[in-house]
């Protein structure tokens, strides 16, 4: 059995979520996010580079305290394996990003209607990444053989990403989206930004709430790739929970930065997909070779640069051209 310790103590803990439960408030009730709005670019990257400011203070705050209440070397550790399972979990959700820009272009949601039903996605999704994040910590503590069943589907799903990072999934036939066509009654216009009306006295569901339903699930599937890759950089509860949290909180904000560019990064599949490769054969190869964390970080960092650089350089027409 393997015993899974964390340096954070209860108050921790508790700070780290009133933190998140105050900036959820902040948007939902002070900057208007549960309303219709526009982002604009420039708010949007305000906000990315608010929520990566407030990321790196935690990081430097973690350092600070572990620098003064343990020692410089584990401060050092636990900096740089937040900062890396942050970046790892930062350029993961980028991959559901282009997913998010699928699912409003099919279901046409008007740009000022985006903004709510991605808060309410957040808000979903930090309750299921708690849970399967408590469920992956105590399965690791348990039995320790699952972080190499974690490598595998790392190392399957980065294949398949490989090798389908061109298929468009076809949205049509989704198996969630026709069930739930088939049992609930729903209203073909959307009705400003509500998931639910009432016609004639019946309850109807609007195309919103299918919206919000296929982002909560797309983000489900992400979260079975990304959770398991943290444990590859660290199996400290409190930097898994804390680094996922940042992720996933300043993704909206950086969905709407580069939704309108996310064609221009069309080789970016292929760098995610690597990067998810070389993180479950980290895993993998955990018995026989240790990889300190400052190398993981340089060689996610590096893939991913690499990626968004050749995806400006080639554009996808001039890459086929150059292929055939």
């Amino acid at each position: 059995m393997m015993m899974m310790e964390s340096f954070a103590t209860g108050p921790m803990w508790a700070g780290f979520v009133v933190f998140v439960l105050t900036m959820l408030a902040l948007d939902l009730f002070v900057f208007g996010g549960n309303k219709a709005h526009r982002v604009s670019v420039r708010e949007a990257g305000i906000w990315v580079v608010a929520w990566m400011t407030m990321a790196g203070t935690f990081a430097g705050l973690l350092w600070w305290y572990l620098d003064t209440h343990a020692s410089r070397d584990i401060a050092n550790s636990k900096a740089l394996e937040f900062i890396t399972g942050y970046l790892i979990e930062q350029s993961l959700s980028i991959d559901n990003m282009f997913v998010f820009v699928m699912i409003f272009s099919f279901f046409a949601v008007p740009p000022e209607l985006q903004r709510r039903v991605l808060l309410y996605g957040v808000l979903g999704a930090i309750v299921m990444r708690a849970g399967m994040i408590l469920a992956g910590v105590w399965l690791v503590s348990e039995f320790a053989w699952v972080l190499y069943v974690f490598g595998v589907v790392l190392v399957i799903t980065g294949i398949k990403m490989l090798v389908f990072a061109e298929k468009q999934p076809d949205l049509e036939r989704n198996p969630l989206l026709r069930w739930l066509r088939r049992h609930m009654r729903i209203t073909t216009a959307f009705h400003n930004d509500k998931f639910f009306v009432r016609i004639d006295g019946m309850r109807w569901a609007t195309p919103m709430f299918l919206v919000l339903i296929m982002i909560e699930a797309s983000d489900l599937v992400f979260a079975v790739d990304s959770i398991p890759a943290i444990f590859a950089v660290t199996t400290d509860p409190f930097i898994v929970f804390t680094s996922n949290i940042f992720a996933i909180m300043g993704l909206r904000a950086l969905y709407f930065l580069l939704a309108d560019m996310s064609l221009r990064f069309h080789l970016l599949k292929y760098g995610l997909a690597l990067v998810l490769i070389f993180i479950g054969g980290k895993m993998l190869a955990a018995p026989w070779f240790h990889m300190p964390v400052q190398w993981s970080l340089a060689i996610v960092g590096t893939v991913i640069l690499l990626s968004v650089l050749l995806s400006l350089k080639f554009s996808p027409r001039r890459l086929r051209e150059r292929v055939s």
